[in-house]
């Protein structure tokens, strides 16, 4: 009877969120559906598309849908990592220093055009992504949960940006590429936007509802099964001559890492907690397994001069191996 109502109220919790979302942004399923899952596994996503697609208005409506603190930072190359972090400041009427703190001590953090910024603000970011946490002058500060940074890169504009460092890039637990509205999409976001009055939405989560989301996702049934699948798909990526996609082997540079296995899965029962289901299905997996390996998988020059990305490959071996 308690899974029962629990499974309930988490059903409610997602509704609650994704009718909020709906109010604002028109269409765009995907990408609010993939924001949301970061949101119940505690993994922070990076978001590519052309300008103008709604990606710092998704952000920031889903933060505003939960009733929680919310920091937008500029990314520009003129931004130090005190601009993010913070800082220490001397107090002239104690004599001592005191820790002014950045806007990296909020829970959600939309860091957009991420890109932008250069390697040193990027690399102060890693420590805040993966350990939840931040030094400032010797002392470590824990950042509250649910901490989540949702990152936007725009594709096509290279003059002054800095590629993301690898190391960085691999904290991501998603990477997403967000495309243009449909026809119809595009008629009812001007019919909404003609007024030119903000539209109101509601909270309706709280931390707490989605901390107690996130534990009961982790405890969603996972079959072995399904578990050998997943290593078989990242195993893949390494040595794709040992699942039998020897033409591969020269296309790819690099793997993923085991952090890949862990999102995967964390990713695949959230896709299934979205679905009202108790279980992963094999069919959640390959659902979520290129927003999870696109930006893991690095492929060789070779591909590049084959015109082969990283989505091509994560397709390919979805296609040929064998699901349970």
């Amino acid at each position: 009877m308690a899974t029962q109502v629990s499974s309930q109220a988490d059903m409610a919790l997602v509704q609650g969120v994704l009718r909020q979302v709906g109010r604002r942004v028109v269409g765009q399923e995907y990408m609010v559906e993939r924001l949301l899952i970061s949101l119940l596994t505690g993994g922070h996503v990076l978001l590519e598309g052309v300008p103008g697609l709604a990606k710092t208005l998704t952000v920031r409506t889903l933060a505003e849908t939960i009733d929680t603190s919310f920091q937008r930072i500029q990314f520009t190359p003129d931004l130090l990592p005190a601009d993010v972090l913070g800082t220490q400041v001397f107090d002239q009427s104690t004599g001592k220093f005191s820790i002014k703190r950045g806007p990296i001590f909020a829970n959600i953090i939309l860091a957009d055009e991420i890109n932008r910024a250069p390697a040193k603000v990027q690399a102060a970011l890693l420590e805040a992504m993966q350990e939840k946490q931040v030094t400032l002058g010797g002392e470590t500060f824990k950042l509250e949960e649910p901490f989540l940074v949702l990152a936007t890169q725009n594709p096509i504009e290279q003059e002054g940006t800095y590629p993301l460092p690898e190391a960085q890039v691999d904290r991501f637990m998603l990477k997403l590429r967000v495309g243009y509205p449909t026809r119809d999409e595009e008629k009812e976001i001007m019919r909404r936007m003609a007024g030119g009055e903000p539209i109101p939405v509601q909270r309706v989560a709280s931390p707490v509802a989605i901390m107690e989301a996130r534990h009961r996702i982790s405890d969603l049934y996972m079959d072995e099964r399904i578990v050998d699948y997943i290593v078989e798909i990242v195993h893949a990526t390494r040595s794709p001559a040992d699942s039998g996609l020897k033409d591969l082997a020269p296309l790819i540079e690099f793997g993923a890492s085991p952090r890949a296995t862990i999102a995967l899965a964390q990713a695949s029962r959230a896709h299934a907690f979205l679905r009202g289901r108790t279980f992963v299905t094999p069919d959640d997996v390959k659902a979520i397994a290129p927003d999870v390996l696109r930006h893991r998988v690095l492929t060789t020059y070779e591909a590049e001069a084959e015109e082969v990305t990283s989505d091509a490959v994560v397709a390919r071996i979805l296609s040929t191996i064998e699901s349970p």
